[in-house]
């Protein structure tokens, strides 16, 4: 019998846990009994990795759930090769136009640096691969690739007439959870955190301190983008906000001791306003303390729906070097929310029909608002991006922000209060219509402010940094603008 068969019987025995076993090994003999038939008669010989490791195990995972994986021999080798890899790379950041890759900002003593990079610089190669001739999508995975090895870049630095070729071999680099803390209005901060890690509720700890602590008039917390990570993190930021022994999360499944973790008895949290910023790419953890916050009435969420991921999964080794990774429980918010989206009632089963995430449509906070279920956290004031029109959309495509800013900085030294003069909106014109960009009259009026501000981002990106850029960026974000509108509201209300 094909070696892959045992692995089947050992997924199917996890998979149907307290069925009756005649009934499983009934089953398992027909799945034997089919694979034989084909084995011998199918018109194209198949292995038994084709049938089963890319066929009936993946077909199987199918009806549970989308998130549960199997992986073969090769997959699970490397998935613990990345769980075990750090994180490398060169110190840029860089702006991915289409067919081209633009450096921002480089930062000091990392291989960029070391190499030569500068900000403004023109990446066209990498690797021996075109810039121009790749899509975004292309541009970014190559771009990610080159971080694990030895990259070769042609690079063409502002003003320079011929291109330089670069040699950058990447180093384990720091990326902090949490990189981005500044002012967005009087006595207002804000912290963007990109994932829960060990560090994060300290990282934003110490973010709020320098901000200025208690003494802060209300804070804006960016979870937009962010996955998510470790739940333990998560608790630890909900206890910098929640009074000791609030809720944060329950942890429900068929086979897993419902547990539920709670604010630590020794917590002081800050008492100043919130808002949570979220999108469609907020996940997992980031879900666990938007729902935490959100249902204990303590800050106002805004944005769009998050991304609706709230399972537990666990790996479990197979024979052949395989693996499996099972959702086996989900988490609910303290008002009883099941974060995950909808799975099919039929085929995934936590026990008690009561308890399933779907059963319930309306929820209640501490102060008896209504919020929803059905998968994700719906934000209490929807904010969706400003849309792109055919000006924006233009002048963001042809790299014309950086371009200018690269050009503008090569001849001029900029102060820390730097601003967009009108003159220097006639020069940005006069730059445009070189390269045949000429908006109407109309055009220009209607998206004045919004020019100045992306030049003012990019000026400021490449001269200081790209977190002084995004200071700049913060005044025309409408997601931002309307949390500190919901602040300045919640002030004159007396809501906390």
């Amino acid at each position: 019998m094909p070696r892959p068969l045992p692995i089947l019987a050992a997924l199917c025995a996890t998979a149907c846990l307290g069925r009756a076993a005649d009934l499983l090994e009934t089953r398992i003999k027909t799945i034997t009994d089919a694979y034989a038939l084909v084995e011998a008669n199918a018109a194209d010989a198949i292995t038994p990795d084709q049938a089963l490791y890319q066929g009936a195990i993946p077909g199987l995972l199918r009806n549970l759930d989308p998130h549960s994986i199997f992986f073969d021999p090769d997959n699970f080798q490397q998935m613990k090769r990345m769980e075990r890899s750090t994180q490398k790379g060169f110190g840029t950041v860089v702006s991915i136009l289409p067919a081209r890759v633009i450096v921002l900002q480089v930062l000091p003593g990392t291989p960029g640096a070391k190499a030569g990079l500068t900000p403004g610089d023109d990446l066209l190669a990498v690797n021996g691969y075109e810039i121009a001739r790749l899509d975004q999508d292309q541009i970014a995975e190559l771009l990610s690739e080159s971080r694990q090895n030895t990259a070769r870049l042609v690079v063409r630095h502002p003003g320079a007439a011929g291109v330089a070729a670069l040699t950058l071999i990447p180093e384990d680099q720091s990326a902090p959870s949490v990189d981005r803390a500044f002012f967005v209005g009087a006595g207002i901060g804000y912290i963007h955190v990109t994932s829960f890690e060990g560090d994060t509720a300290d990282l934003i700890k110490k973010s709020i301190e320098k901000l200025g602590g208690s003494g802060l008039a209300g804070l804006v917390l960016d979870l937009r983008g962010n996955p998510g990570g470790l739940v333990d993190a998560a608790v630890q930021t909900c206890s910098l906000f929640l009074p000791p022994g609030s809720k944060v999360v329950t942890l429900r499944g068929r086979h897993v001791p419902e547990t539920t973790q709670t604010v630590p008895t020794i917590a002081e949290p800050y008492q100043f306003r919130m808002a949570i910023l979220i999108d469609g790419k907020s996940a997992s953890a980031s879900e666990i303390v938007t729902g935490a916050m959100q249902d204990h009435d303590r800050a106002t969420v805004l944005g769009e729906p998050s991304f609706g991921k709230g399972l537990v999964q666990n790996m479990f080794p197979l024979s052949e070097g395989t693996g499996l990774a099972l959702t086996t429980a989900l988490y609910y918010t303290p008002s009883g929310r099941s974060i995950q989206k909808p799975l099919d009632p039929s085929k995934f089963e936590l026990g008690d029909a009561t308890a399933h995430p779907n059963g319930e449509a309306e929820f209640h906070t501490d102060a008896g608002r209504t919020v929803t279920g059905g998968g994700g956290i719906q934000p209490d004031i929807v904010v969706y991006p400003r849309a792109m029109n055919r000006l924006r959309a233009v002048l963001e495509d042809s790299g014309a922000f950086p371009d200018f800013a690269t050009e503008y900085l090569s001849g001029n030294k900029i102060p820390a209060d730097f601003e967009i003069t009108p003159a220097l909106m006639g020069r940005f014109r006069t730059f445009l219509l070189d390269r045949r960009i000429q908006p109407s009259e109309t055009e220009w009026t209607a998206e004045t402010d919004f020019m100045s501000n992306r030049l003012l981002t990019e000026i400021f990106n490449q001269a200081f940094g790209v977190e002084k850029g995004d200071e700049v960026q913060a005044r025309r974000d409408p997601v931002i603008q309307k949390a500190l509108d919901a602040l300045s509201a919640a002030a004159v209300g007396g809501r906390e």
